[in-house]
């Protein structure tokens, strides 16, 4: 295992260094995305219409933050990370399409993604659930919110982050995904179970 300070934007080549288990912290910008602006994205790019942000090179976060308003100022109360299955349906075309590096959420995903991932050269990089509050510490200021009539959740928030982790690599570009090698090895186990138990 080795840790990885990264500074965006990523590149493809700095991505592909990384291997399941190391360690990355994300210095620089990084914008929350989840069902609803992943479509929207994916949506003007099929009819050519510009995004508000250019992604080359940033990171993802799946992420629904607690966000309030202070004089003019958006700050971020807490800043947990969504299960990622939820953008299995888009991630893969996300990828191919915006060249995003590495891709931030809890719970993992599948086998389109990874694929993707192995193609292009995009990282998942798993956040341990329920520390908010810690991810919200790493965030520096808000840069921008975009789409905001998608509500809170929903909208793409741009932020300034700096050591954003730690993240753990848990889908490489080599096609390694942790998660499902885990639901491997739980199968066998328990298949072995099952017949010393005569099921």
């Amino acid at each position: 295992m080795t840790v990885y300070k990264l500074r965006t934007p990523i590149s493809e080549e700095d991505a592909r260094k990384l291997k399941v288990n190391d360690t990355i912290y994300i210095t620089g910008t990084i914008f929350t995305a989840r069902d609803e602006a992943h479509h929207r994205a994916l949506e003007f790019h099929k009819e050519g219409k510009e995004i508000p942000l250019d992604l080359q090179g940033l990171a993802v976060f799946h992420c629904g933050p607690i966000v309030k308003k202070k004089d003019d100022k958006w700050i971020i109360v807490a800043a947990g990370p969504t299960t990622s299955t939820r953008m299995d349906l888009f991630e893969d075309e996300f990828i191919r399409n915006f060249n995003v590096r590495v891709v931030i959420g809890k719970g993992g995903m599948g086998r389109k993604t990874t694929d993707a991932m192995k193609k292009y050269g995009a990282v998942y990089g798993a956040f341990t659930g329920g520390a908010a509050v810690l991810a919200a510490k790493a965030v520096k200021n808000v840069k921008s919110v975009e789409w905001h009539d998608l509500g809170m959740p929903e909208a793409m928030w741009v932020l300034n982050v700096e050591d954003f982790g730690p993240l753990t690599v848990a889908i490489d570009t080599y096609g390694n995904n942790l998660f499902e090698d885990i639901r491997k090895s739980v199968e066998e186990t328990r298949q072995k179970i099952y017949e010393k138990l005569s099921v």
